[in-house]
This record gives C-alpha cells, sequence and structure tokens, in this order.
C-alpha cells in the first residue's frame, strides 16, 4: 500500500551557485557515503548528483509528510546510486519500503518518492 508520493523539481544552476556561495553547503546536504560517492565526479555531472539528492531528499520529505526542518534532515535520509546508477534508499526514518527516481535535463532535475508501507 502507498503511504506517501513525493515529487521536486530544481533548478541545477541555483543548486550550484548555493554550494559555491556557501562553503559547507556541500556537506549540509549530503551524508559522508554519499560525500564519497559525489567525489568520484566531476564537472556538471558533481553539480547534477548534488542536485539530484538535494530534489531527491525533498521528495522524500514530502512523501513522509514533514518537509524538511525541525523532524527531518538532510542527513535523517541517505540515498545513493546503485551499480547502474539508479538512486537507492539505504538510510531513513521511515519503516516502510522507498522507492526512488531522478532524472535530468540540461538545467533541472526532477524526483519522485514513493513510500510503501511493509503490510500487503
Amino acid at each position: 500500500m502507498i503511504k506517501g508520493i513525493g515529487i521536486d523539481i530544481t533548478e541545477i544552476e541555483r543548486v550550484k551557485k548555493a554550494a559555491t556561495a556557501h562553503s559547507q553547503f556541500i556537506q549540509h546536504v549530503l551524508t559522508p557515503t554519499e560525500l564519497e560517492q559525489y567525489s568520484q565526479f566531476s564537472g556538471q555531472r558533481s553539480v547534477e548528483y548534488l542536485a539530484g539528492r538535494w530534489s531527491l531528499k525533498e521528495s522524500f520529505a514530502k512523501a513522509y509528510g514533514t518537509g524538511i526542518g525541525a523532524k527531518l534532515g538532510f542527513h535523517d535520509i541517505e540515498i545513493i546510486d546503485n551499480q547502474y546508477g539508479a538512486p537507492i534508499v539505504i538510510k531513513s526514518p521511515y519503516n516502510g519500503n522507498a522507492h526512488a527516481s531522478v532524472s535530468h535535463t540540461a538545467a533541472l532535475v526532477m524526483t519522485e518518492v514513493i513510500l510503501e508501507s511493509e503490510n500487503k
């Protein structure tokens, strides 16, 4: 049973500007494991990864029903790419299954997260 759906669209350039303007932005958004994966990328691909994680976490927070804030922070959610490049939620406060999807254009990243209950 679906418990929540969250969708987000983020401008990649906006995330790039935030990362450039604020020295701790990347560490604020990414967990240590995500930082490790992020460090493997350079140029536009690194910006896409960062914007994708921002957007995925926003989507998760919307599906969870809290938004990012006092009850749910960026480090409460960890999403890494599997060997095929698909985002996998590996850590979150949600006990059921979390399904994530991400897609990019040159300017935008669009993400969706579906939270599914454990009971079928």
